[in-house]
């Protein structure tokens, strides 16, 4: 399913979000096309590349697929990456601090000369007229980890931040939340586990606090739209204990 999330003539955003089978965990996929420019954000894996190529080629077409764009290095987010190397002449943008873990997804040889590596303080990357910003997010989960901001859309692709990935395809994953405090459950038990701890939550809520956002997406599970929805989520994961926050000697026993 290709779902709309922004269209002004010339800047297109696309979401797919029922690609693959419920093998694996649910997971988004994004496009994004400037002019005759465009990029992938978080191809996904195995699961999701056959019907990716399929669903998004017709707007890709007439177009120069630049980058494919890797938030960080877990399978669900990049491990089809030798067969967008190998069916395009894309670059491939990632955490720098991942580079040569990455590779090991490619062919021998066929990866390091089109390799893009972000910097821990991140990049602006041009795609056509357009800016999309890598923000950083270490440590939210992974410790080398981006987020990307489209200047034209406002729309923060945020990656496991805010994301919901136990849910389940045919539970309306496309559709922004309407009711955050029903949404709570979806999200506290994946958060607490899965980001380091509560400081590096408030830093990253500081940080974007400093952009203009009108829809946080993340990779998985429902999106945040709107100022009043991304602030309910900003004020509520500024305060959440988590990561090593949870964490005693109890956690660390011999079994």
């Amino acid at each position: 399913m290709a779902i709309e999330l922004f269209n002004n003539g010339t800047h297109l955003v696309i979401g797919f979000y029922d690609l693959g089978s419920d093998e694996g965990i649910q997971s988004n996929q994004f496009l994004v096309v400037d002019g005759n420019h465009s990029a992938i954000i978080d191809p996904g894996g195995n699961l999701t590349h056959n019907d990716l190529v399929m669903c998004s080629r017709k707007y890709w077409l007439n177009t120069k697929l630049d980058y494919v764009i890797g938030s960080h290095q877990d399978p669900d987010v990049l491990s089809s990456l030798n067969k967008w190397l190998v069916e395009t002449d894309c670059q491939v943008i990632v955490p720098a601090i991942w580079g040569r873990f990455i590779a090991h997804y490619a062919a021998p040889n066929q990866f390091k000369k089109r390799l893009i590596g972000i910097p821990d303080f991140g990049m602006n990357i041009q795609l056509g007229n357009a800016i999309v910003k890598a923000v950083p997010a270490h440590f939210l989960h992974s410790e080398g980890n981006f987020q990307f901001y489209d200047s034209v859309s406002k729309i923060l692709f945020s990656g496991d931040m805010g994301a919901s990935p136990f849910l389940r395809y045919f539970e309306k994953v496309e559709q922004p939340i309407e009711d955050f405090d029903a949404h709570i459950p979806n999200i506290e038990g994946y958060h607490r586990r899965f980001m380091a701890n509560n400081k590096v939550c408030r830093y990253w809520a500081n940080m974007v606090r400093g952009l203009d956002i009108e829809w946080l997406v993340p990779q998985h599970g429902r999106s945040f739209k709107g100022k009043e929805m991304i602030e309910r989520f900003l004020k509520w994961i500024e305060e959440l204990q988590c990561g090593t926050d949870l964490v005693t000697q109890e956690t660390y026993k011999i079994p």
